[in-house]
Parts: C-alpha cells; sequence; structure tokens
C-alpha cells in the first residue's frame, strides 16, 4: 500500500508545557521551607504527582486551587516510614538525601524499570554524611535514617546530575557546613537549574561559575515559601521551533531565554542555519527562511574531559555520542584520536564489540554512558548505559 505525504505548513502560537525539572525541584523546596508557597503553571505528570506524593508523605500539605496552580503548606513532619516515587529517577536521588534529614528511618520504593536502575552512587555518599543506609543490592527499596551531617564529602557525578542536586538541596538544613567535591559531573545544566531554583527560595549554594568539582553549602540555612511560575520546558518547544524554522511561522510561549535549561541552545542552532527569530518578552517566533549548513557545538559534547597525565583516553579517528543530536568530538575535546577498530583504556585494549559500541567506518558510535564507562575503566558499561537512561531529569 502506497501513501502520500504532501508538503504543508506550520502556522500559529502555542504554549509548551511547564519544565517538570524546574516543577519537581520546586516542589522539593515548597516542602522545605516552612509556610504557603504557590506554584502555577504546574504540569501534572506522572513525575510531578510523584514528587508531589513525595512531599505529601514526608508532611507536607498540598491544596490544588486550579487545574495549573498548587499551594503548599511546608514543613518536613514525615507521616509515613515509606516514600512511593513511582519509576521517577529523579525523585529517588533527589529525596532520598532529603528524606535522610529525618531522625526516624524511611524506606524509599519504586516500581518497574526503576527497580532495576543503579543507586549505589547514594549509597556510601549518605553513610560518610552521618546517615544509616540499609540498600537492597544497590537498587530499590532503600531506607534511610539521619539526621545527615556536612562535612568534606566526594561524590562520583559521571552516572547522573540528579544525586547531586538531592545533596545540594538537603545540605543546606544540616547544622554543619559541607564542602561537596564531584567527580566527572554530568548533565551540568540541570546543576545550574538546582541553584537557581534554591536561590529563588533564599538558599545560596557556592561554586565558581563554570566548575562543578567543588561545592560549598553553608550548613543552617532556612528556605523561605516563594510565589513561583513554573517556567515553559524548552525540550518541548523546541520542535516546535524547529517546526517555524522549515515550513512556516511558529510562536512559543512561555520561554524565558535567561533559562538555565540546556535546550536554550536550540535559538543558536536556528540562527546558525538562517532561520528567522524574534523575541519578545516571554515569546519567541521563528519564520522560515531559506537555510544552510551549519556547524553546531554547544560543548554539549565533551561528556569526557581528559585531565592532564592521565592515562585514559579514547583511540578513533571520530567519536560521536547519541545525544539526541550527533556531534562530532575531536581533539578539542581532550580525547586521543586513532584508528577505529578498538577502545583503548590506559594500555588496555577494547574492541568496538562491546555492547552499546559499534564502528561503521571510521567512526566509532555509543552513547555517552557506555564511552564514558569505558573511557573511565568502568566495567558493565551495557548495563550502566541500559539503566541509566540518561539524566532522567
Amino acid at each position: 500500500m502506497d501513501k502520500t505525504v504532501s508538503l504543508g505548513s506550520a502556522n500559529g502560537t502555542i504554549t509548551p508545557p511547564s519544565s517538570k525539572s524546574y516543577a519537581q525541584r520546586a516542589i522539593a523546596l515548597a516542602l522545605l521551607a516552612e509556610g504557603r508557597t504557590t506554584l502555577r503553571n504546574i504540569e501534572f505528570c506522572k513525575d510531578t504527582r510523584s514528587a508531589i506524593s513525595c512531599i505529601e508523605a514526608l508532611g507536607a500539605k498540598v491544596s490544588y486551587l486550579d487545574e495549573s496552580t498548587i499551594a503548599i503548606d511546608g514543613g518536613l513532619h514525615p507521616v509515613t516510614d515509606t516514600l512511593m516515587v513511582g519509576e521517577s529517577g529523579l525523585a529517588t536521588r533527589l529525596f532520598t538525601p532529603i528524606a535522610s534529614l529525618n531522625s526516624t528511618p524511611i524506606c524509599i520504593k519504586g516500581e518497574g524499570t526503576l527497580l532495576h536502575r543503579p543507586m549505589m552512587m547514594m549509597i556510601e555518599p549518605l553513610r560518610r554524611l552521618g546517615v544509616e543506609v540499609r540498600d537492597g543490592g544497590g537498587h530499590l527499596p532503600i531506607e534511610v535514617k539521619g539526621p545527615i551531617h556536612g562535612g568534606n564529602i566526594e561524590v562520583d557525578g559521571s552516572f547522573s546530575s540528579q544525586f547531586i542536586t538531592g545533596l545540594l538541596l538537603a545540605l543546606p538544613l544540616a547544622k554543619e557546613d559541607t564542602t561537596l567535591h564531584v567527580r566527572s559531573a554530568v548533565s551540568t545544566p540541570y546543576i545550574d537549574m538546582t541553584i537557581d531554583t534554591a536561590k529563588r527560595f533564599g538558599v545560596e549554594i557556592m561554586h565558581h561559575e563554570g566548575d562543578y568539582s567543588e561545592f560549598y553549602i553553608e550548613g543552617g540555612q532556612k528556605y523561605a515559601p516563594a510565589d513561583l511560575a513554573i517556567e515553559g520546558d524548552w525540550s518541548g518547544a523546541s520542535t516546535m521551533l524547529v517546526a517555524g524554522a522549515i515550513s512556516g511561522r511558529v510562536t512559543v510561549k512561555n520561554l524565558s531565554t535567561l533559562s538555565k535549561q540546556a535546550d536554550t541552545a536550540i535559538c543558536r542552532a536556528l540562527e546558525r542555519a538562517g532561520a528567522g527569530i524574534i523575541i519578545e518578552g516571554d515569546s519567541i517566533t521563528v519564520t522560515k527562511r531559506r537555510l544552510r549548513s551549519f556547524t553546531f557545538d554547544e560543548n554539549r559534547r565533551a561528556i569526557i574531559e581528559k585531565e592532564e597525565g592521565s592515562e585514559h583516553h579514547i583511540e578513533a579517528d571520530t567519536v560521536i555520542f547519541a545525544t539526541g543530536q550527533r556531534a562530532e568530538i575531536g581533539e578539542e575535546a581532550g580525547l586521543t584520536l586513532g584508528r577505529a577498530n578498538s577502545i583503548a583504556v590506559g594500555e588496555r585494549s577494547l574492541a568496538t564489540s562491546v555492547p552499546g559500541i559499534f564502528a561503521a567506518g571510521d567512526a566509532v558510535y555509543g552513547t555517552k554512558s557506555v564511552i564514558q564507562a569505558i573511557a573511565s575503566g568502568k566495567e558493565a558499561a551495557a548495563e550502566i548505559d541500559r539503566f541509566l537512561g540518561g539524566d532522567g531529569d
């Protein structure tokens, strides 16, 4: 059977869903702020509902004011000993440190694929911060009993930024100050988002701009209630903006060009492609023009950074990460380039038959977590990629 798809056009105005990443952070902080917080423009997706369920279990009272607005009376006073996070990876890694502020045991439980995703990166850091942890072999369920203390702590950030988000939001309420050292931080725009949201609730988290290896968190701080409108989701908006660029004129509302969301980069990509872009307040209009080929590198491709003197490197003529769009990695990203028939880690050579990695011509392809795991000498790269599934924010 033959089907014909005719050329069409995209014209009109649309408002994307709100950012669930911002929403979940704001919901968590509304719990920790004594007083009433109002959150507007909330999209009640499954992950957002999981976050709301968690704060209700931890003592917050949530009132639904209309179809997109909630009021949250905060206060960490658990009413149950169990948090059900559904299948939300962010809720798990965000609320585990928050639950650790409490001096009574709380068990974090999930369902579905989340039960197979790795949680080992949380266990030892929490224990070093004084939390009693009982785990299921590095997976949910996990039981924590605080209170969490401050201190000087190191965390592996190579798997996900979600646990770092949880620590950054919980530790300001610890009695002691904390210096948090992070190795190989990934998904750093989400860390920016976390720091920005904390600031909106009156808490400062200090670090050198552009450096995600060390954070200083003053203890004994207090979150203040806030009245916030959750900004639009740039990921959801980007497809509509591209539609305008290739086939008409599209206006997308409730977008902040000052947003910490990484996908604001779509505007720079469209500009380089030659599309017409008009920014008016919180609205962005993209119009079709004659488009041109372009090179786009927003530095999101440099997932692996080779430290000076490090023995870890990848040998390949071209390395391409599958991160939603293909981007070449060159010498400027700190990778050692060579032939594509193997990946070298120190003196150890790994064939490209490793699950999650394959060669095509002179290129090596693979997802960022698989390649990163191999480059840092970790085993079980396929399982890391299978269960990590990106940042999950």
